[in-house]
């Protein structure tokens, strides 16, 4: 399949898909400082060695309830 021929990439307001290119301890140090801030995914590793992971950094969208008055 063509790159051109592709569907887009769909993504959520609010999750980051994050790739990591690094050694091994760099990775971790990056992901443990992930996981302390936000709610992340098990980290896997892909396509050329390279770390993927996704992180909820918080949905951006008002919420329903705000948006009623």
């Amino acid at each position: 399949m063509a790159r051109s021929d592709r569907p887009a990439r769909q993504t959520l307001p609010g999750i980051a898909k994050i790739r990591i290119t690094a050694d091994e301890a760099t990775t971790a140090a990056v992901v443990a400082a992930l996981r302390r801030e936000f709610v992340i995914t098990e980290p896997s590793g892909r396509y050329g060695g390279g770390v993927y992971l996704d992180a909820d950094v918080g949905n951006p969208a008002p919420d329903e309830e705000s948006q009623q008055s």
